[in-house]
């Protein structure tokens, strides 16, 4: 065997090291990821959403004067934006926690290519029907 071939022991006793406190503190993950809120406000600050971790929908505040001229449609755009932006704000802050938590080198080997963990936590489901039907549904 020459030294070309030789394991370097150093890198593997690191990634064992890393892979080691990743997996030990994965519950304190778990429960700092399950507490994160997402808030998002339409362009004009009329609709406030929050979000749970998962994205999904747990407050919504629209302000009163939206009803002094009704327009569902833009009502309904201005809850859609909000409520969008209320998830990259959660995906955002999933994104740091995971970031802390897991080193680089881990986060790679989790899912297939670069970056896909940052790509599945920030995919909207809207882009995923898009993807699926090839339409643009925004």
């Amino acid at each position: 065997m020459t030294p070309r071939e030789r394991p370097d022991w150093a890198s593997l006793h690191s990634v064992v090291d890393d892979l080691q406190r990743a997996i030990g503190g994965l519950d304190e993950t778990q429960k700092r990821v399950s507490r994160i809120t997402g808030v998002g406000h339409s362009p004009d600050r009329m609709v406030k959403a929050t979000v749970g971790p998962r994205g999904q929908l747990v407050d919504l505040e629209i302000d009163p004067r939206v009803f002094r001229n009704p327009d569902s449609r833009s009502l309904a755009e201005a809850i859609l934006v909000a409520a969008r932006n209320a998830v990259d704000d959660a995906n955002a802050k999933t994104t740091t926690i995971v970031n802390e938590a897991v080193p680089v080198h881990l986060r790679r080997g989790l899912f297939a290519g670069e970056d896909q963990l940052e790509t599945v936590i920030t995919r909207h489901d809207g882009d995923l029907h898009e993807d699926d039907e090839g339409s643009s549904r925004r």
